[in-house]
């Protein structure tokens, strides 16, 4: 009796089989997603805290320059004596622009949860 609704030769999926499929699917990406904008904002975050350390090798080469100047982010983007480029979203502030005092801060304003980042003259990042 069952076989008159089997026939032969007829390939495909079930509808039970493909919304199984599709309830996988969706479990995977309500797992997924979450981590996925942890893991952004993260390196949104670590994008913030390499520029911050870019920028400061870029002050200390200022320095070797100009020892005596006061350096400043313009003067850091410079193209004869600076090299630093900013990341799009990274917005660095130089706070005491001395040698001997030099101190700046990052933070990444794409990020869902920024964090500013501080260097000190001795070259040591803190969150």
């Amino acid at each position: 009796m069952i076989q008159v609704f089997y026939k032969r030769n007829k390939k495909g999926f079930t509808l039970i089989e493909l919304m199984i499929v599709i309830a996988i699917i969706g479990i995977l990406a309500a797992i997924a997603i979450p981590q996925f904008s942890a893991y952004k904002a993260k390196g949104h975050n670590i994008a913030a805290k390499a520029d911050l350390k870019n920028a400061y090798t870029a002050a200390q080469a200022y320095f070797t320059d100009y020892p005596a100047a006061t350096v400043t982010l313009a003067a850091l983007t410079a193209a004869p004596t600076g090299g630093y480029v900013p990341t799009v979203g990274v917005q660095v502030v130089v706070g005491d622009g001395t040698q001997t005092g030099l101190s700046m801060t990052a933070v990444n304003t794409l990020s869902s949860s920024p964090t500013t980042y501080t260097i000190y003259p001795a070259g040591a990042i803190s969150p």
